[in-house]
């Protein structure tokens, strides 16, 4: 048995695994930059926000539906053609606002550190695994569940099925992180314990004991 298992086995109280979502909980999802760097207008900006990032094909792609190296083609329809190359750069390189967020890095590390099991739940297409290793690697994890592997979405309580199921685990000793309500109370509805995320790492520490 790994010492964190045995720590994990000796930590008082319900909650013995974080699980955390990944966008806006430990790397920053920000469109809005992404459009401020590569578009010149506001017109530019409304349309590909609309088209892109609030369009169908970004929930295929999460869904695992479509891949990223296909969305162009598939949005480009309903954009005017003078947008197409500002379009392009957006779509090929959305992920250069996956930064960490502050103190990610840092409150991963230390509940790995306190004993516990950390995964990764989170709705990503497949892109998922060119820009994630680089705030950590995967095997720094205890498992890591990408949607578009597995054709489903959060908050559809299947998908935290599924997770619990994949890597063996008792729902109420889960503590599911997340920054969206409805995600938050698709993993209450299976049994999990649940905080949604507004910025601080520190509170989820303060409220779980952690």
């Amino acid at each position: 048995m790994k010492q964190s298992e045995i720590m994990n086995e000796e930590k008082p109280g319900r909650v013995r695994n974080i699980v955390l979502d990944m966008g806006n909980v430990l790397l920053d999802y920000n469109p809005e930059f992404v459009l401020d760097t590569f578009c010149e207008t506001e017109e530019e900006k409304n349309v590909i926000r609309k088209e892109l990032f609030e369009g169908p094909e970004w929930a295929l792609g999460d869904r695992g539906d479509i891949k990223d190296k296909d969305r162009f083609d598939l949005v480009k329809v309903r954009v005017p053609e003078k947008y197409h190359e500002v379009l392009r750069k957006c779509t090929d390189h959305w992920d250069i606002c996956m930064d960490p967020l502050p103190g990610a890095r840092e409150f991963c590390k230390y509940v790995k550190e306190q004993g516990y099991g950390i995964y990764v739940l989170s709705n990503a297409s497949d892109l998922f695994y060119t820009y994630f290793p680089k705030f950590l690697p995967l095997s720094f994890f205890d498992g890591v569940f990408v949607s578009s592997d597995y054709r489903m979405l959060k908050p559809d309580p299947e998908i935290y099925k599924a997770f619990l199921d994949r890597y063996g685990l008792k729902a109420e000793e889960c503590l599911f992180i997340d920054d969206r309500t409805d995600n938050v109370n698709g993993a209450a509805q299976v049994g999990m314990n649940t905080f949604r995320f507004q910025g601080d790492h520190t509170a989820i520490i303060r409220e779980y004991r952690l």
